[in-house]
């Protein structure tokens, strides 16, 4: 995840008074008046600048309250969040008096940018940018610090997570699953209230809603973008209705018809992962019959010795093979790379670019097991991402659109394929999987890709409903459940009702970070991967592709991030692979096999829900 006040903003607000005191003079002397464009450019110049101070301040308070969450680092991160909600609705209701000028394209996408900075506007009412900081605090503190009691202690996220990939039983995942959900219920009323408050400060920017504002960030009218996410699911859901199928029946047979009937949504917390959403830890149990089990990569990684930091010198070797630089020292000094002992922090890991140059860092409880060895290697794409856009202008500093931040690193995982673990010494040849073993291959990366997708679909298409008005209040939680058995085929291992949050059980929510991203992220991943193993001149099944150690690719891979986003992003995609649109095909022939494989597994079974 990218973590940088997007507003990442900064601060010179004596070159703001500057422009508009030389406004000023210009309406009383002779002087010609100064042209729209002109006018704008000004704007935005010193706009800029105040949101580059400004994002370096706002960066490094967050920083220290996300590792070292305390009264006093609340109190520190809502001031600077409400200044820096009232500097940036200031800047972006400026933005909007140019909103029908008549400018140079690349000065008009400036000012759209900048009209479309905030994530959560407040109004430009008095205390309104502080009610709202204060609540978003709030929800994000209320996430952090959650512990359950299990079994006699107080147990962390972290570890919960790991249970539930780990735990069989079915009573203990509730018990677990039920427990941490439980602690997002003290959220509702400040969801509300923050919900209020945002559609307020998104109507005074002209949006209707938070959800629209969203929706307005990828070069295209917000009703297209929507339309454009229903063409992708399309080209995908055929194959997560045969992988759900899959599960749903090798789940079955591991726990009988009581817990998992063939003809209901399968129950959330048997899929190996908190939320539902990636189901890699069920390989033991769906691995096809009589396929040959492959290798462990957590396995791998502890009879190794590997440790936090070891796993992130191997994630930033895979980059520095492309020919890109080596992290600075300062990454290596300033990351949290392990929970501390003695305080609260914020372990959902993130990216970090606090002064837009070379202060770079992560912050991730690293345990040594195989996902997090792909997270780790996904978070220093943000980071190369963040180094490879600095020269451009503050505006610029940032994604082609979000879903192209959270691709870069994905499609980086992608290439820890078993000849990946051989480069870098975890795998002996002898030990590459055979042809054979493609399917479990498959299967295990389905498990965690294919799943992920409508889950991603759910956690905004809530939020936009909320926002917009057809989800309330009163049907937060039920909504949230009629939309994950739609998409998803899930359903709650026990009744919920209107007491419970269950949407701030997840970290997206509780602390308003836009989802649609990642499930960009999913599709543009392999776009990137298929045009880069095209590039290196792979030849033989997509999926045991590598790209490690070639700089050829490396040098085309750079030209995109170091475009950032200057251009719109089918530009920045065109740049590395050639295609001008997003499209689900590379996904597809990526897993075919697998799919053929399914759908002749699942003939005569009861599939959907």
């Amino acid at each position: 995840m990218l973590s940088k006040p997007l507003w990442r903003a900064a601060g010179c607000f004596l070159a703001i008074a500057a422009f508009a005191a030389c406004a000023h003079t210009a309406e009383t002397t002779d002087a010609p008046a100064a042209s729209a464009a002109d006018e704008a450019r000004a704007y935005i110049e010193s706009a800029e600048a105040e949101l580059a101070t400004r994002s370096e301040y706002e960066a490094r308070i967050a920083w220290v309250y996300q590792t070292y969450i305390n009264y006093d680092t609340e109190w520190l991160l809502q001031r600077t969040d409400a200044e820096g909600t009232e500097a940036r609705v200031r800047l972006a209701s400026g933005a909007g008096r140019f909103s029908d000028a008549d400018l140079p394209p690349e000065l008009r996408r400036r000012v759209d940018m900048l009209r479309l900075s905030l994530t959560m506007p407040a109004p430009q009412t008095e205390g309104a940018a502080a009610q709202l900081a204060e609540i978003t605090t709030r929800l994000s503190s209320i996430y952090s610090t959650g512990r359950i009691e299990y079994q006699g202690r107080q147990v962390t996220l972290d570890e919960l997570e790991t249970l539930m990939g780990t735990e069989r039983n079915p009573a203990r995942l509730e018990e677990i699953w039920t427990k941490w959900h439980a602690t997002a219920a003290p959220m509702r009323e400040h969801y509300a209230r923050m919900v209020e408050i945002a559609n307020q400060g998104a109507r005074d920017l002209g949006f209707d809603n938070v959800g629209e504002m969203w929706l307005s960030n990828y070069d295209m009218p917000a009703a297209d973008m929507e339309r454009e996410v229903e063409r992708l699911w399309g080209q995908l859901q055929p194959f997560y209705e045969e992988l759900h199928c899959f599960v749903r029946s090798g789940l079955n047979r591991q726990l009988g018809d009581a817990v998992v009937p063939l003809d209901q949504p399968i129950r959330a917390d048997l899929l190996g992962n908190m939320w539902a959403q990636d189901w890699g830890t069920l390989m033991p149990i769906v691995r096809p019959a009589n396929a040959r089990a492959i290798y462990n990569t957590t396995q791998l990684l502890t009879r190794a010795n590997y440790d936090a930091v070891r796993m992130t010198r191997t994630a930033e070797t895979f980059y520095t093979s492309l020919g890109l630089d080596a992290l600075p020292e300062t990454f290596w000094e300033r990351s949290l790379l392990t929970r501390p002992r003695d305080r609260d922090v914020v372990c959902h890991a993130s990216a970090w670019d606090l002064d837009s140059q070379e202060d770079i860092r992560v912050k991730q409880c690293i345990q040594i097991n195989a996902e997090h060895f792909q997270t780790i290697h996904h978070e220093l794409g943000h980071n190369y991402y963040q180094r490879a856009y600095r020269n451009q202008p503050y505006l610029y500093q940032n994604g082609a659109h979000d879903g192209f931040h959270e691709a870069i690193g994905d499609f980086i995982a992608l290439n820890i394929t078993p000849q990946y673990l051989v480069d870098i010494g975890l795998l002996r040849r002898n030990q590459i999987p055979p042809a054979s073993a493609d399917i479990s291959l498959l299967l295990e990366q389905a498990l965690g890709k294919i799943s992920f997708l409508p889950f991603a679909l759910v956690m905004d298409q809530w939020r936009w409903q909320v926002f917009d008005g057809r989800i309330t209040p009163e049907n937060y939680n039920s909504a949230w459940w009629e939309l994950r058995e739609r998409y998803q085929g899930i359903r709650a291992p026990n009744a919920r009702g209107e007491e419970f949050f269950d949407p701030g059980a997840k970290y997206h929510i509780a602390n308003n970070v836009p989802y649609l991203r990642y499930f960009l992220s999913y599709i543009l991943q392999f776009q990137f991967y298929e045009a880069a193993c095209q590039q290196a001149g792979w030849e033989g099944p997509l999926h045991r592709c590598t790209v490690y150690g070639n700089e050829e690719v490396g040098q085309r891979f750079n030209a995109m991030l170091e475009m950032g986003a200057s251009r719109p992003w089918p530009d920045a995609l065109e740049a590395f692979t050639g295609a001008r649109q997003m499209d689900g095909g590379a996904m597809v022939r990526y897993f075919e096999p697998l799919m053929v494989y399914m759908r002749a597994q699942n003939q005569g079974r009861n599939c959907g829900w």
